[in-house]
């Protein structure tokens, strides 16, 4: 079994950053594709981004490209997303989550293990 928990939400202003951390533990995090989901009241989880455990390419939602940066700590088991330059619209809870398939997929249901999720808040 996998666990994963968030840290690192928080309030901030527009044009503002933050980074988002995930913990991984139960089993060997190098063989996991991991990847960030976002969600806002009445949507459904979208992805932003993600990074494979078979050689660290990275993928990100169109909207986020250039912004946002996701990496991987195969030592600490951690993955991160660093958000630079937020918008309103970036407002949501955010998912870490983790695959067993060696690309990444974008779609939910192609990760089975997810967090409890952070709350990121960009006010205008």
């Amino acid at each position: 079994q996998v666990q994963l928990e968030e840290s690192g939400g928080g309030l901030v202003q527009a044009g503002g950053s933050l980074r988002l951390s995930c913990v991984h533990s139960g089993r060997t995090f190098t063989r996991y594709t991991m990847g960030w989901f976002r969600r806002t009241p009445g949507q459904e989880r979208e992805f932003v981004a993600g990074i494979n455990w078979s050689n660290g390419a990275t993928y990100y939602e169109d909207s986020v490209k250039g912004r946002f940066t996701i990496s991987r700590d195969n030592i600490k088991s951690t993955v991160d997303l660093q958000m630079n330059k937020l918008k309103p619209e970036d407002t949501a809870v955010y998912y870490c989550a983790a695959s067993s398939l060696a690309t990444v997929p974008s779609a939910r249901s192609s990760f089975a293990y997810w967090g409890q999720g952070t709350q990121v808040t960009v006010s205008a």
